[in-house]
Formats: structure tokens, sequence, C-alpha cells
């Protein structure tokens, strides 16, 4: 079996991550992934300024199933020993209890990063990370997510600050001992098309005291359009000492050994690959075990699994929000099954649970 895979204290037995996605992937979408074995899942980015005036709705996103606590032990020799996504590791000590997600914050203001990051460090959460990579206009336009690309002297100070804060953190809340929590960020080749600052950012970042750096193959001006560079990984790798976690154009399990193959990357973080398809972390896995590809889900388990997802998300959000939120993973979950785009068009007028599983139903005959 390959050696598990290690962020600063936080030690994972594989090598496959699920990427933070707005939008997407709140406490149901985790436990799913984690499931099928991704060993770390991320919640949606969440605000810093949200943290500090004490926003309601950032504040939830934070919130953490049960079965994300992760138990390990102190050497990675011993992660063989435990269960495929984590184990249950009752005799570890309290001390050595983390979940097994990360936080992903956002902001470029180091004093409130480093409040954020103060407060978090006490919570059970796994790591962590800054979003240096994020397109999207309203988070550019503020200085954030992907415009820290274009200041790297600031990205340093963000991520010095996490770290600070992370440390400050640590210690004992509340009678239980909490570990350091290790501070990663994720950044994107560069800001213009055809830019590419990923080396001078990934070396700012280390220097920072990162515990390791999550690289996007794509500027913030393709958004998610074109092809991923995955050559930008490769020399990221070969700059830093610290973990280089790939990301970019994962759509299947032998993408994620592909990426690993050809840029030397520590691990993959899979992002929309995943969306629909929890089973490719099951078939990343079984590959990179040395074992034969596992086989593709049918079309009555992925229903069985879109009606679970709805079940659970209706559970957790309520019938209303639960049903209009799962109307996008719908599309996904039924990509290339007969029938599929009549499904489709009709979700998006229902507004109940059970009609939206019923129709669903008639895909598996």
């Amino acid at each position: 079996m390959n050696a598990g895979f290690a962020i600063g204290n936080l030690k994972l037995n594989n090598p496959f991550l699920l990427a933070p996605l707005a939008g997407f992937t709140d406490k149901t979408m985790r436990a799913l992934c984690a499931e099928q074995g991704a060993s770390l899942t991320f919640t949606e980015m969440v605000s810093a300024k949200g943290l500090k005036y004490g926003d309601r709705k950032t504040r939830k996103l934070l919130d953490l199933k049960d079965s994300e606590l992760i138990r390990y032990c102190e050497d990675l020799k011993c992660i063989g020993a435990e269960s495929r996504i984590g184990g249950d590791g009752e005799d570890r000590p309290a001390s050595h209890r983390q979940r097994r997600t990360g936080y992903q914050i956002f902001g470029s203001e180091p004093p409130i990063l480093m409040e954020a990051a103060e407060e978090l460090a006490k919570c059970d959460n796994g790591v962590l990370d800054l979003n240096c990579g994020c397109p999207v206009p309203k988070i550019v336009n503020n200085g954030e997510g992907s415009a820290l690309l274009r200041n790297i002297d600031l990205l340093y100070q963000c991520v010095s600050a996490m770290v600070t804060g992370a440390r400050k953190g640590a210690g004992t809340d509340s009678g239980r001992n909490t570990l350091p929590k290790p501070v990663t960020a994720k950044i994107r080749m560069g800001y213009e098309l055809g830019e590419n600052l990923a080396v001078e950012a990934a070396k700012a970042i280390e220097a920072a005291g990162a515990a390791a750096i999550t690289v996007h193959g794509r500027t913030r001006q393709q958004f998610y359009e074109g092809k991923a560079d995955w050559q930008v990984i490769a020399d990221v790798k070969k700059a830093v000492s610290i973990p280089v976690i790939g990301n970019g154009d994962i759509y299947c399990g032998q993408d994620a050994i592909r990426m690993m193959d050809e840029t030397g990357c520590d691990a993959v973080m899979i992002a929309r690959g995943a969306l629909g398809n929890p089973w490719i972390f099951r078939e990343a896995i079984a590959l990179w075990e040395g074992d034969c590809l596992s086989e593709s889900p049918t079309d009555h388990e992925r229903i069985d699994m879109l009606i679970r997802h709805i079940e659970m998300v209706c559970a957790d959000k309520g019938e209303r929000i639960g049903v209009k939120e799962m109307r996008k993973f719908v599309g996904h979950y039924t990509r290339g099954m007969q029938g599929a785009n009549a499904v489709r068009r009709q979700v998006n007028n229902i507004e109940d649970a059970k009609a939206m599983i019923e129709l669903l139903q008639k895909l598996k005959k």
C-alpha cells in the first residue's frame, strides 16, 4: 500500500482531496465524497470579514458533520491499519483528533485574516486555506481571490498573518487540546491571460509559513475555459519544498493518476469532476493502490445516490431550500442517461422532494 499524505501535522491516508466549490461543497456533498474515499474535503469559501462581523450565513458555512471527524496516529505507517476514509481510532488521544474537512477563507486584509485564523484554529477542522484563485468579479473587485496574485507582497502578508493567527489559536480551548492548524493557499497560475506567476507566488506562500499549496493551471481571465496547464504545477513542485497539490481538469480516476505522474505533485484536488460523481475518489484510490480500475456506477446506482443526496440535503436544510439547491445537481448525476434531458427540464418546476424523487425514479426503468 502507498504511504499516506501529510499537510503539516494533518496526516491523511490518500492524496485525493475534494476542492472547495461555492454553492456545492456543503455538508452533504462532503460526506458523500468522503464515503467514496476523499481524504480531505473543504467547505465553501467563507469571508474573513463575515466572520469578524458575525454574518449568520458565513457562520452557517462552517458547520461540520460528526462524521467528518478523523482521528489519526503520529506515524504515517500506522495509517494503513485504519479504514480507507479515516477509521474511528477511538484509542487516539483527544489532542490528535481533527476533522477531515478544511475551512477555506477569502480576504485581503492581514489583520482580519489573522483574527479569523486565530478563531478557527480552535475548531475541529483540519486545515485553514486561503483562497487566492477565485475568479468571480465580486471577489476580485474587492482585491480578494485571484486578485492577490497581482500583489505578491500582500499575498505574503496575508498568508503570514494566517499562520500567526493559527499558531496563536492553538493550545487549549474550553479544556480541550487543539493542534496547531496547518495553513495552506490555493492559487491560479496568474491573473491575465498568458501570465504565469505561479512559481513566484508559491515561493512567497512557502516563505510565509504555509504547509502546502494548491495550484490550478489556469489564469483568472480563463475562469474555467480552455485546458489547464499542468506544466505550471510541475514547475511549482520543483521550486518549493512544501507539498504541492495539483488542480484542474480532473474528470476521472485516470486523470488524477496521470497528473501525479506528469507533474510530480504530492496530491490532487478534484473539483468539478466530483459533481454528480463522488465515485471518482474510489476510482483514483484503486489506481493509486495498484488495483484494477473499479467499475463505473450503473445508472441505477447514480439515481440511488442522487436520491440519497436529495434526502440528506432536505434533512439538513429543509425541503424548500433542499429541493431548490438539488436542481443544479440533477444534471451532473444524470449526464448521458436516456431521457435525462426531459427530466432536467421538469425538475426546474418541482417544489417538493417526493415529486422530484418520483420523477428521477423513472430514469431507472
